[in-house]
């Protein structure tokens, strides 16, 4: 048994109720397998036994007092996956479908892709079983105040620096925020996403949205291509799908459709002027379903229906994981789509992954393509040790060097280990060489 194989057969053991993790290893281990071959010193300091497992596993009670005045009781989650190359960074997640496998899998991806922006930043990710949908202001003051009461002592500026994900934008970074400060005592970029009047980012909210569009435009060049007369599907519609699109629409192209677990909207015009101005805040502050789009402009709507059976140029699934199946693969390859891009963690299935790349699909995997939401976060951590704001367009520019630089490394790493063309796995080498040297580096910590 080669020693890939081991180590996935020991993780499967240990964390067997955790697919979404298991996914998640097991397409880096896979990609890791020349490396290794070449590195055999690795293997000898035991790093990817290490880098498997979280440094820190935090779960923790949240009760917090609904509008009617009863108690509901929450689970909160924290991993501290690796701190090698910095202080833990990732997202929290607030949905009904966050467990311990999840928020493993969402910061295992997260070492990867904060290595490959080249900022000082570890991989971490945490969460809730809360569902903000619904709820008032004043009850998601409340839960997010109790969350941050216990995951206060677990974090901090140079320690842990938490971020927004599903179901956690400004109000929540700000209800987090305001918590912390109120028991630390002091004001320090703790969180990023925060508001740009106490210490955010310009452009941090486009960040992923744009970041996805200048990796694929990246793509696209290294074929003679661009997004220009682009028709592109897309599944989400938070800060990601929407920002995504108005970048698409100033490079030319055409979004035509959102989505969420209900159905999908389709949009021939292409979602644009006085229908994305409406689209901005149907999710990320209203939290209202993609059918309302549908409603407003009489739009037809697809009850139960997958947004990847339309045909596209480019497919960028922008939700949630596996939400892209060997299905859908086959549809979207079907009808003639020759790009697709994870702008969400890990929205492909395994299976999907690996149709798009036998049918010479260019394919994008998350961990490179929305990398640009960590990246302003870094450069929000940067600003904040600063004491400092850079302008909206200095910060733009800095995002695009950062995607280009991740598809460089991401293609360059790929082609040296025999793999060219297959950015998974190109990816994956080139995030994993820069933590694996981390902790050599360090000893056995």
């Amino acid at each position: 048994m080669s020693y890939v194989n081991e180590v996935m057969q020991k993780v499967t053991q240990r964390n067997a109720h955790e697919p979404e993790f298991l996914q998640a290893v097991a397409e880096v281990l896979e990609s890791l397998e020349p490396v290794l071959a070449a590195h055999p010193e690795y293997i000898e300091a035991g790093v990817v036994d290490r880098i498997v497992e979280p440094e820190r596993q935090l779960m923790f009670r949240v009760p917090w007092v609904d509008d009617q005045g009863k108690v509901q009781v929450n689970r909160g989650f924290r991993v501290q996956f690796s701190s090698a190359i910095g202080p833990y960074k990732g997202g929290l997640r607030f949905h009904p479908s966050v467990n311990l496998g999840i928020i493993k899998f969402l910061g295992f991806e997260q070492i990867f892709k904060n290595a490959l922006t080249g900022l000082p930043m570890g991989g971490g990710k945490g969460g809730s079983d809360f569902d903000p949908r619904g709820k008032s202001d004043a009850e998601v003051m409340r839960f997010c105040q109790s969350f941050m009461t216990e995951l206060y002592r677990h974090v901090g500026a140079d320690t842990d620096v938490p971020a927004g994900d599903i179901g956690v934008g400004g109000r929540e970074i700000g209800f987090l925020f305001g918590q912390y400060k109120r028991i630390v005592n002091r004001f320090e970029g703790v969180l990023t996403g925060k508001g740009i009047n106490w210490g955010g980012s310009l452009a941090r909210p486009e960040a992923t949205g744009y970041g996805t569009a200048y990796f694929i435009s990246e793509m696209l060049k290294e074929k003679n291509d661009s997004l220009a007369g682009k028709t592109v599907t897309i599944s989400g519609y938070g800060n990601v799908g929407t920002y995504f699109i108005e970048k698409v629409n100033s490079l030319g192209g055409k979004v035509i459709t959102i989505a969420d677990e209900y159905g999908y909207v389709l949009d021939k015009e292409g979602i644009a002027g006085e229908k994305l101005d409406f689209l901005m805040d149907l999710w990320t502050v209203k939290r209202l379903s993609a059918k309302v789009y549908a409603e407003q402009f009489g739009l037809p709507w697809f009850e139960g229906k997958s947004p990847w059976e339309v045909p596209c140029d480019i497919a960028v699934p922008s939700a949630t994981q596996n939400e892209l199946n060997a299905e859908h693969a086959q549809q979207l390859i079907a009808n003639g789509c020759y790009c697709v891009a994870e702008a969400a963690n890990m929205p492909c299935t395994a299976e999907a992954a690996e149709l798009f790349l036998k049918n010479k699909v260019l394919f994008g995997p998350a961990k490179a393509v929305n990398a640009g939401g960590v990246a302003v976060s870094g450069l929000e951590m940067s600003q904040n040790s600063m004491r400092y704001g850079w302008t909206f367009d200095e910060v733009d520019a800095k995002l695009y060097q950062i995607m280009v630089d991740i598809y460089a490394k991401s293609s360059s790493a790929a082609k040296k280990y025999g793999l060219e063309g297959n950015l998974i796995a190109g990816a994956n080498i080139a995030g994993f060489l820069k933590v694996a040297d981390a902790m050599m580096a360090q000893g056995v910590v």
